[in-house]
């Protein structure tokens, strides 16, 4: 299954620093069962969040230079509070580092300017072709398809325009 847990790309600059928000909807299916009389957006989704906001600060700081921007490993997680539904999480990603394919970044999601989760990641790049030249076309293809998300996802951010953001009941 394939999935964007992120609504927008607030803040990018590139090589450095990225901010996105994750709008938690009741309506998201998997709140019935997490939990049915306390409904949060599950640990692992608020890391997802972090690893997908790090994959964009890399395609969109290398110009999609990678068909494949994955996690390798999650270090020093904290869960510190809970994301509601009706609340906002801003995540926000910084690369520390870079050795060969493989990036660094620590990562804090906060609600309402209270840290929630923080933590490491580390992402490794790739292309299908490095292993097997006839897979370039699919390389291709996977870019494109990351092209036109990303100019959905981060449509103020790449005009330079930092737009306000709003929390949902001010929407």
């Amino acid at each position: 299954m394939r999935f964007c847990l992120l609504d927008r790309i607030s803040v990018f600059e590139p090589g450095k620093r990225l901010t996105s928000v994750k709008c938690v909807s009741l309506a998201e299916e998997y709140l019935a069962d997490h939990f049915p009389a306390f409904p949060v957006l599950p640990g692992v989704f608020m890391v997802e969040c972090a690893t997908q906001s790090a994959a964009w600060l890399v395609r969109l700081s290398e110009d999609y230079a990678h068909s494949l921007v994955y996690l390798e490993e999650a270090r020093s997680v904290k869960f510190t509070d809970f994301v509601t539904p009706g609340r906002m999480l801003a995540m926000t990603v910084e690369q520390t580092e870079r050795e060969g394919s493989l990036i660094r970044f620590k990562f804090q999601g906060e609600v309402d300017g209270q840290v929630s989760v923080s933590g490491r990641l580390a992402l490794r790049c790739a292309n299908l072709a490095d292993e097997d030249p006839e897979r370039a076309d699919l390389d291709a293809q996977m870019i494109e398809l990351q092209r036109s998300l990303g100019a959905m996802l981060a449509r103020d951010a790449l005009r330079g325009a930092s737009a306000p953001v709003l929390a949902p009941s001010e929407t």
